[in-house]
């Protein structure tokens, strides 16, 4: 009985260094080549620019300001969370890691790397949306709290279906095609919050809101952590 109390918090130890060793791993690699950083952020940029010279001196109603702003998010974060697993399949990389780590682990390595990614793009393009579209906000609180519960639904979707991509033999725009319709009732959500967070409205309808931005990611990744186990070991 002993052995069995003192060997469970080495095990949780040993487990939570790994998880610190992979996400910090990952993070250097980013930092070194910047893939996944440049690419989200290029895109939104360029995005960004042409829509504030379309829309120049047009004022935006609140529901186009928050449809614009995830559609953004979105196809930003497609440019740089779908490479991911890719990059460890194609780099011989895996099999060292389904040997140096459990499966749990590298879910949560990848999970934690892509909300670090994920927040960087919104830390730098929220204030240029910002300025670039003149966008004003009615609640910016519950504005920030709705941005990061998508991110956190974001990222649950992205890390099981980057997962899922990487085992296919024809990779490309299937990222695109298999997470379109997990997230399409997230960005739906998103949207009806942020709109009422920017033009003001039902607070009733914003709360109701929020807790699908919180079931939605919680639900997510507890499937995608039971089905992780088969994707990777196969």
């Amino acid at each position: 009985m002993k052995e069995t109390n003192y060997s469970m918090p080495m095990r949780k130890s040993n487990s939570l260094a790994k998880l610190k060793a992979f996400v910090i791993k990952d993070l250097k690699v980013e930092m070194r080549t910047r893939y996944a950083v440049n690419a989200l952020i290029m895109f939104a940029c360029v995005t960004l620019f042409a829509l504030g010279v379309t829309f120049s001196g047009i004022r935006l109603d609140a529901t186009l300001h928050a449809a614009l702003l995830w559609i953004l998010i979105y196809f930003a974060g497609l440019q740089g969370l779908s490479g991911g697993f890719i990059k460890e399949e194609e780099s011989g990389t895996a099999m060292a890691l389904r040997v140096y780590a459990s499966p749990q682990i590298i879910f949560f390595g990848k999970y934690i790397h892509s909300l670090i990614i994920l927040t960087i793009l919104v830390v730098f393009l929220l204030p240029l949306y910002y300025i670039l579209m003149n966008l004003s906000v009615e609640r910016p609180v519950y504005l920030l709290l709705v941005i990061v519960l998508g991110l956190w639904g974001f990222t649950a979707s992205s890390t099981i279906t980057a997962a899922i991509v990487s085992k296919a033999n024809v990779k490309g725009a299937l990222f695109a095609v298999l997470s379109f319709p997990l997230m399409l009732p997230l960005l739906l959500v998103a949207i009806s919050a942020t709109t009422i967070c920017v033009g003001g409205g039902d607070n009733m309808k914003l709360l109701d809101s929020i807790k699908i931005l919180i079931a939605y990611p919680v639900i997510v990744t507890a499937i995608s952590y039971l089905l992780f186990d088969y994707i990777w070991s196969n």
